[in-house]
């Protein structure tokens, strides 16, 4: 996401590179490319002016320390009024009522039924929620069938009425059935419609009078750009919702409607979705945002989806392993197979810092895959103990596994590494490294 975006601001950056002090017309040359930038991205003009007058001021106003460099300040500058625009701090769903009652809308096409499914799918897995889906969509023939097919998928419940054509009535119902059956949040997904329907925005205007949700939501597809926000307006005049969910902002490299749409309906993101799978669902966080865009990348998510697939009594028994000179290829696939829970390698990667100039050629989703064929046509003694892989026995793997011995080899080789990678970090090694992502981090 952003990667045009990106690099525009990352070439407007470097007209100060090497210059010893800010003045206004190396700031007026940095600004006016930023400008460009952002309207490239689809920000509005007014949005986009406002913004650099904004940081014109700020650099302006700034003395230079000795340490830093024009280019440096101008970068922090810009960071910090991008995470502005989007909103500063991050705002969570409210879902503190029991049940809670959480309204989705939007124009059709924009991804709600998915949302619907994968924010059940969160509540449910990372906030321990009984979680009822309601199909409130009673227009598209196959609304309630898709629902259906993604509350099979994680878990969740879905109520509906087949026969009913009313959707307030079905609203109503599905609430005290969620009573009844000691739910703690109930999900209501509604018909697409647009703003223009005087019919259709009645008609939800008059659901959420009836249910009186504890959190209205406004699903957006981030790849409409600036429509995108013209259409929260005019829901947000009607419906006044709490927040707003970018989807497919993995789709969009422009990022317009993620920068803009905050300060236009003053309501904030809440969350956005990276992608089909039902976990490909994220807190949207403006400074963790801000640092994406600006390449600095996103230690601290990437943390966080590493600690949600921690294992403390596993990590306690790899760490005896290895002590040992124990760690083998079953352990090999454990690790491969945490990594691929945490989200697409696309994703992940861009997390890291300066990873946002790889393009997505260079990474191969499918990457693991001959990997685990490898592993799986070892036997279970070779899994168990890596040194009896000898010419013969890697020959038949790589006949196994449909690859070649040059691959089977390049993985024993890499199995090796990681090995003594792990062992180093447990011995010790951890402590340095998490000390220079710490000055990594302070040097923004």
């Amino acid at each position: 996401m952003f990667e045009g975006l990106s690099e525009k601001l990352e070439r407007s950056f470097k007209i100060l590179k090497g210059q010893g002090q800010i003045t206004e017309i190396n700031v007026a040359e940095t600004l006016k490319e930023v400008r460009k930038a952002l309207l490239d991205a689809d920000v509005s003009y007014k949005i986009a002016k406002d913004l650099t007058n904004t940081i014109k001021e700020k650099a302006l106003g700034q003395k230079i320390l000795t340490s830093v460099s024009p280019g440096q300040l101008m970068v922090k500058i810009v960071h910090d009024e991008l995470a502005e625009l989007m909103g500063g701090d991050h705002t969570e769903i409210n879902i503190k009522a029991n049940p809670a009652i959480v309204l989705i809308a939007g124009l059709q096409g924009s991804g709600k039924t998915t949302f619907s499914a994968k924010l059940a799918n969160f509540l449910k897995s990372k906030r321990g929620k009984s979680v009822l889906l309601v199909a409130g969509d009673v227009y598209r023939p196959a609304a309630i069938d898709q629902l259906k097919v993604l509350g099979e998928q994680v878990g969740v419940e879905v109520y509906s009425e087949i026969e009913s054509k009313n959707p307030v009535q079905i609203a109503e119902n599905a609430i005290q059935y969620a009573k009844d059956h000691n739910k703690n949040v109930v999900i209501i997904d509604t018909a697409g419609r647009l703003a223009v329907d005087e019919q259709m925005m009645n008609e939800i205007a008059a659901v959420k009078a009836k249910v009186n949700p504890h959190e209205t939501l406004f699903v957006v597809d981030s790849m409409t750009g600036q429509d995108a926000v013209n259409t929260a307006k005019a829901f947000n005049d009607r419906l006044d919702f709490d927040g707003v969910v970018l989807t497919k902002l993995d789709g969009d490299t422009r990022g317009g409607a993620a920068l803009t749409i905050r300060s236009v309906v003053d309501k904030p993101i809440k969350f956005v979705g990276l992608g089909e799978k039902m976990d490909a669902l994220d807190i949207f966080y403006p400074k963790r945002m801000a640092d994406r865009i600006l390449g600095m990348g996103d230690i601290v998510s990437l943390v966080e989806r590493a600690q949600e697939q921690f294992d403390a009594e596993e990590a306690a028994k790899l760490k005896r392993k290895l002590a040992r000179n124990e760690f083998n290829f079953n352990d090999f696939l454990k690790q491969i197979q945490q990594i691929k829970r945490m989200g697409n390698l696309k994703d992940l990667a861009a997390m890291i810092p300066g990873m946002n100039k790889i393009s997505d050629e260079d990474i191969d989703e499918d990457a693991f895959k001959s990997i685990e064929a490898i592993i799986g046509s070892m036997t279970p003694a070779e899994r168990e103990n890596p040194k009896i892989l000898n010419g013969s026995r890697r020959r038949r793997i790589a006949m196994g596994s449909g690859t070649d011995i040059v691959e089977v080899n390049r993985l024993i080789k890499q199995f090796e590494e990681t090995s003594k990678m792990m062992k180093m970090m447990t011995s010790g090694g951890a402590k340095k490294m998490m000390q220079m992502m710490s000055q990594m981090r302070n040097r923004k």
